[in-house]
This record gives structure tokens, sequence and C-alpha cells, in this order.
């Protein structure tokens, strides 16, 4: 097994020299030398797509997370309807959430040790098992509270395992080359689908209720089943990783722990996910009782969010590099706070739709943008439990925000809840950029020790390093 590059490697004598500081508005010498732009028939947009294996995710993914998004809008007015209450709507994003928290580490681990399809294949099946049984008990009446909540537990254990696998799986269709390319295609495929899906499911829960929602998703599930199956892997086959599985997962904590520009992404993302994204749990409130909207009024609320984000996404994809993406990390967080802060005083519904696209826009580029970094400081042998780490942050804080927002939307009302939220983003937003003149020096270490390492980054990386070289050339006292 290669050595694993962690803090604090040198890089020999010999190695390729680090780039040069400049002074400012002047660009940096690249890391290993700039190289030959690839000459390809397919748009530099999509170039992931160049593919096979990756066209195959990609389709199934889109229908799979269309019946996803789905299922989220209709269990959300499920759990509203059948309660009314703001602090179930909170207790139920944490049911489906915390199993995230307590076990992805575990699921990052599988991925790093077993064949990543069949892993994927396992957890996909197990999630249309669950949405169709949701679907029988909602369609024949005998559907109650706390059959959401078990379904979503399970669903939660799923994901767990799901997450960080399909995270890590990214690298094995499209290689390093097309890493960047792929993560950004990816989190426009999720936010194409949050806004088809919310739509549709505003329409059918109007017209049908939520069971056909749920029987939807079950049957989206097919797409992305087929796709693992007619997929041609051929460098599937893990290494085995030794000591035991807690051995392994505890080294995955260290390597984040001892390098800082992937901890200090971490924290801001889970301080985004624990008291920003909470916003989402209490949306048929302000749908219903705030903005008189419905549940169609629901869809379209989702809905914008869902344009916004899928704008921010497509942004990345036609980015080749990493160049600027620590600062875009760190502003797109505080227009995430500032966004939600202004959202939670509209009273008119048409203007807290048009302030959702920030929401939406600011929210993909904070967390679709830290995927792409951090999966440029790690290596392939560590990639499953960073990456099981990053899905603790992303979705495993969530059921702690849900639960949070939902206590405090019962005693302070939503919007107030939602204010607070994005205060804390905007506190967040400005001690990472307090941080990241330091935090960018770190990140070029790390990439030279990955390249001397032999697990190098994607060339779109080694080609734009200086987005992680600060313009001051001083340590501030490191």
């Amino acid at each position: 097994m290669r050595r694993i590059a962690r803090k604090g490697d040198e890089a020999p004598e010999d190695a390729a020299p680090a780039p040069r500081d400049c002074g400012p508005g002047g660009p940096a010498e690249p890391l290993v030398g700039q190289r030959t732009p690839r000459k390809s028939g397919v748009p530099s947009l999509v170039r992931a797509l160049r593919h096979p294996n990756y066209r195959l995710f990609f389709g199934g993914q889109l229908i799979s997370l269309t019946g996803t998004w789905m299922q989220m809008v209709a269990q959300s007015w499920l759990v509203y309807r059948l309660t009314g209450s703001a602090v179930l709507l909170g207790f139920v994003g944490f049911s489906s959430q915390l199993p995230v928290f307590l076990l992805a580490p575990l699921g990052g681990s599988v991925a790093d040790r077993l064949n990543r399809r069949r892993i994927l294949v396992t957890t996909q099946t197990t999630a249309m098992l669950l949405a169709f049984l949701l679907a029988a008990l909602t369609l024949t009446g005998h559907v109650e509270v706390w059959h959401v909540f078990g379904l979503a537990a399970l669903l939660g254990i799923t994901n767990a395992f799901d997450i960080p696998t399909r995270q890590a799986f990214v690298v094995d269709m499209v290689g390093k080359e097309d890493l960047i390319n792929a993560i950004a295609l990816n989190s426009s495929m999720i936010n194409g689908a949050r806004i088809v899906g919310p739509a549709v499911a505003g329409v059918l829960l109007d017209a049908f209720g939520e069971g056909w929602c749920f029987f939807v998703n079950g049957v989206s599930f097919l797409a992305v089943i087929a796709g693992l199956r007619r997929m041609n892997m051929t460098t599937q086959t893990r290494v085995p990783l030794p000591g035991s599985p807690l051995a392994s997962i505890i080294e995955g904590f260290r390597y984040i722990k001892h390098t800082r520009p992937i901890l200090a992404l971490l924290l801001l993302l889970g301080l985004v996910s624990l008291m920003g994204m909470p916003y989402a749990v209490l949306m048929p409130i302000f749908a219903d009782q705030i903005l008189h909207g419905g549940a169609r009024g629901l869809g379209l609320l989702m809905g914008a969010t869902g344009v916004g984000a899928l704008a921010g996404s497509l942004i990345l994809a036609a980015k080749s590099g990493i160049h600027g993406l620590g600062r875009w990390i760190a502003l797109a967080a505080l227009g995430f706070g500032i966004s939600l802060v202004l959202f939670s005083l509209s009273r008119s519904f048409w203007l807290s739709a048009a302030l959702l696209l920030p929401v939406g826009f600011c929210m993909i580029i904070e967390m679709a943008w830290s995927n792409t970094l951090i999966q440029s400081l790690v290596s392939d042998e560590l990639r499953g439990r960073v990456m099981a780490v990053y899905s603790m942050m992303f979705m495993g804080m969530a059921p702690f925000g849900s639960l949070l927002a939902g206590s405090l939307a019962h005693s302070l009302g939503a919007p107030s809840t939602v204010a607070l939220g994005g205060l804390a983003c905007i506190a967040g937003a400005l001690v990472f950029t307090w941080r990241l003149p330091v935090l960018r020096l770190e990140a070029r270490r790390v990439i030279v020790a990955l390249e001397v390492a032999g697990g190098e980054p994607p060339e779109e990386m080694t080609g734009e390093a200086s987005a992680v070289v600060p313009r001051n050339s001083e340590n501030h006292g490191q």
C-alpha cells in the first residue's frame, strides 16, 4: 500500500517545486507544471459524461433523486397533516438523519474495504423496499406517525452506508482527471431533481395524496439499480486494509484532525448543516401558516431552492480547477446566512420564493465546493473514510438541527428560528474567512505531499495550484 501523506510531510529535494508566491494580482507558478488541456469531443461543462459508467450512474440517479425529493416533501406534509406539530416535523428529520451521524464512519470503512458498486446496489434496493412499504401503509389508510419515524430511521441506516460509498465511488467511475466535473454534475443532478421532484410532489399531493408520491419514489429506484448492474467496472478490487475496522475508522479521524484545511471545511459545513439547513424542516409551516400557499405552495418553495442550487452547481461544472474555491466557500456561507435572515422576515409568497433562490445557490456552492476541496486533499486509501465524516457533517448534523429547529419553532415561532440559524451561519463564515490565509498555505503542503506519495490530485488541481497558495508567503506563526 502506498504511504499516506500527512501534515508535515516534506517533499524530497528532487520533487516538483512548490509554486512561488507572487504579489497581488499576479498568478502563481503551477505546482507541478502547466499541463496541456485535454482534447475531447465532449464539452468541458459535461466532460465527465464521456465515461460510459458515469453516464449510467448519472441517468439512474437523476430519476431516482427526483423520486427521493418527492418523498421528502410528501413525508413532511404527511407528518404535518397528521399532527400539525412543528416539534414532530423536527423529530422526523432527526430520526432519518441521526443514523448517518452515528454509523457513517462504519459506512466509510466498508466503502474502503469492499466493492463499492455492490454496496450501492444493496443500499439502493433497501431504500426502494422502504419506499414501497411506506406507500402501502399510506395508500391503505393504515399509516401512523410512528410508522413514518421508524421507516425514516431505517432509511437513515441505509444512507449511512450509501452516502460515503457514493461519494467515494465517483473517482472509480471517472478517474482523477474528471473528478471536479463529476462532483459538479452530481450537484447539478441533485438540484435538477430538487426542482422537478418538489414541483411534481406538490401536484400529486394536491390531487392524490402522499401515498402515490412514496410509490413513485419506490419505482424510481429501479433506474439507478439497473444502471449500477450494467456498469463494466474493471478496477473495483479494494486493497485490503490492515488492522481492524475500528482501527481504520480511527485512522480516518486522525488524518482529518491533523489536516487543518479539511478540518476547517468540515467544521463550517457542520455549522451550516446544524443551524442553517433545518429551515427546510419548517417549510410546511411557512407554506401553510405564514405564506398561505398550501401543499402546492410547499412544492413551489422547495423548487425555488432547487433552481438556485442548480445554478450554483452549473458554475462549478464550468470550472477547470480549484482556484479561489476557499474564498467562494466563505462568501457562500455568508450569503446563505444573509438570505435566510431576509427569508424569515418576508410575508409575501413570491418574495419568499425569490429569496430562496440565493438560499439554494449559496447552499450548493458551500457544500459542493467543500466536497471538491476535501477530495483534492485526501488519498484514495482514505477517501471513503474521509467522505464518511463529510457525510456526518453534511447530513449527520442535520438531525440535531432539525430537533433544535422544531423545539425553537414551537416556542419562538418558525421565522425567528430561521433567522437565528442564518445569524449563526454568518458568524461561522466570518471566522472561516479570518483563518483562510493560513489554511491555504497548509493545503498547498498537503497537495505537494500527496504528489510525492503517489496519490496525486486530479489534473485540474495541479494545473491551478495557486488556489491554495496565500498571497503572502508568511506562515502567520505556524
